[in-house]
């Protein structure tokens, strides 16, 4: 297991975070993601910190809170040292019906991280992220309130998910306009199939030196291997009961038989193909894979022994390039002489 600097901090965490989509569904869309208990959660965490793995990822939404209840039970139960492992939650989705249980007020701020706290038994979250963007709370509020829970220690350091670069980029502008804690990373979603987000968030945080965590990294198993052009899924699996996240299946199909020509030269599973392309790219801190399964969870760790060949990668790359679009066509013709001229510079 390897270790990565986060972002634009001294924090290093594990290239696999350990994700809790999994744990504790009992109704809803959470039963049919997950619905591991007490029992069985711990020995994914005890497997996952027996690999290197550091870094736990969840969030108050999941599973309507039970997910950060058995998250921290385990940490108690497994007899965790505190400082020995990086624990992320989030706050901002609805987690009651009212009106203010919900985004990213200060209201909603203040009584999240309290209600996190007291759930996953901690006295400190190491990485409190928002999970989504607010129309209606301006940035400068969100920020000041979560520059407040990092000055009073309840708060190690703060990142964002599901953000536009645009939105990013202004937050980031309004924390160093007003010295407040800056956002140091981005959840996302990244796969071989799905590489969207290298049009503009990949160049904002390499800019900015914000640290990526991807959420996802199978496609919700559509890149597992379970599934292909000759392979449809099965009746109760994860993608007929829970379609998400869309996926381009013509463009996911050609990669998938790219993966699985590499996989089977190598003798390992498609999914381990497709992590291991991840952790090739250097924007990515890290991935958070999740379980439901110890044997699974193993075939993920797996990934982290895999390098990937220049062939292997340039046939990957081939599949799932994504197609020419504006500004992006024009950056790379008006580009070409500087590209040039940087590489002739380089090689001197």
């Amino acid at each position: 297991m390897r270790y990565k600097k986060f972002g634009n901090t001294g924090l290093f965490v594990s290239e696999l975070c350990l994700g809790t989509m999994t744990f504790g569904g009992e109704a809803g869309i959470w039963s049919q993601i997950g619905t591991l208990q007490q029992a069985e959660v711990n020995k994914l965490v005890a497997r996952s910190l027996e690999a290197g793995i550091n870094f736990i990822d969840t969030a108050n939404v999941y599973s309507d809170g039970r997910s950060e209840i058995i998250t921290g039970q385990a940490l108690r139960d497994l007899r965790v040292p505190r400082d020995s492992v990086v624990i992320a939650t989030k706050v901002f989705g609805e987690m009651a019906k009212d009106p203010n249980s919900r985004g990213l007020s200060r209201f909603n701020i203040m009584a999240g991280v309290e209600a996190s706290l007291k759930r996953m038994q901690l006295d400190h979250i190491d990485l409190y992220q928002v999970h989504g963007f607010d129309p209606a709370t301006p940035i400068e509020e969100t920020l000041r309130a979560l520059d407040n829970l990092v000055t009073r220690g309840l708060v190690r350091y703060i990142g964002v998910s599901n953000w536009a670069a645009w939105q990013i980029a202004k937050a980031l502008g309004v924390s160093e306009r007003l010295g407040l804690a800056r956002f140091e990373s981005l959840q996302a979603y990244y796969t071989v199939a799905g590489r969207d987000l290298e049009r503009e968030l990949v160049p904002m945080m390499q800019s900015e030196n914000v640290g990526l965590m991807v959420w996802s990294p199978l496609a919700g198993g559509m890149l597992s291997g379970k599934y292909g052009r000759d392979r449809k899924a099965e009746a109760g699996s994860r993608r007929i009961t829970f379609d998400f996240p869309p996926v381009n299946v013509e463009r996911a199909y050609d990669c998938i038989d790219a993966m699985r020509r590499i996989a089977e030269a190598r003798k390992v599973s498609v999914a381990q193909i497709a992590l291991a392309w991840l952790l090739h790219q250097p924007v990515v801190s890290t991935v958070i894979v999740g379980a439901k399964r110890v044997d699974q969870l193993d075939d993920n760790i797996a990934a982290t022994g895999i390098k990937l060949s220049a062939e292997e990668l340039a046939a990957l790359d081939e599949v799932s390039k994504l197609p020419p679009e504006y500004p992006g066509w024009m950056f790379e013709r008006q580009g070409e002489n500087w590209r040039k001229q940087l590489a002739e510079s380089a090689a001197r």
